[in-house]
């Protein structure tokens, strides 16, 4: 089993809907034996809320329902997940400020590492939290281009892929 964590700020838009976008894919490819994913906030303000109703909103428009309720992530989470996947930069350092050693350091990326249109340097996934629902259409349109490719990654490197 191979398990992911997508890591956003506070865990309310952009990691709850690469979490559903890729939970969504994997259930459709009938995978759920072989990837397991979760989401996490760097920080804990929103812990135990739904995601965004702006977010929610935009997944419903497409079809999709966001999973869960915000969580925080700690260092003891990186036991628990082989692939952290940070949004943007800031979330990426305050990840690598948490993880203990080598190991733990290994597990992290940016989410958008991934994404097959992403320019280089052009790796973040932007926070639609302060603008209009265009923010939150741009982040949903991101993370299910960005989740296919990382789907297709994750299988390449599954023993059952």
């Amino acid at each position: 089993m191979i398990r992911v964590c997508f890591v956003c700020l506070g865990n309310i838009c952009r990691s709850p809907t690469a979490h559903g976008v890729m939970e969504n894919l994997v259930r459709e490819r009938r995978l759920e034996d072989v990837i397991s994913v979760a989401g996490a906030g760097t920080g804990a303000w929103h812990v135990g809320a739904r995601p965004d109703r702006r977010a929610e909103e935009t997944a419903r428009r497409r079809g999709f329902s966001l999973p869960g309720v915000a969580e925080h992530f700690t260092a003891a989470d990186f036991d628990r997940f082989d692939r952290v996947l940070a949004m943007d930069r800031s979330n990426l350092a305050s990840l690598q400020r948490l993880a203990r050693d080598d190991e733990d350091r290994a597990k992290i990326a940016l989410f958008r590492a991934f994404d097959p249109l992403a320019a280089p340097g052009d790796d973040e996934v932007p926070d639609p939290y302060y603008g209009g629902p265009e923010g939150f259409e741009l982040v949903f349109d991101m993370c299910e281009r960005t989740c296919a490719a990382l789907l297709t990654d994750l299988l390449r490197s599954s023993p059952k892929g």
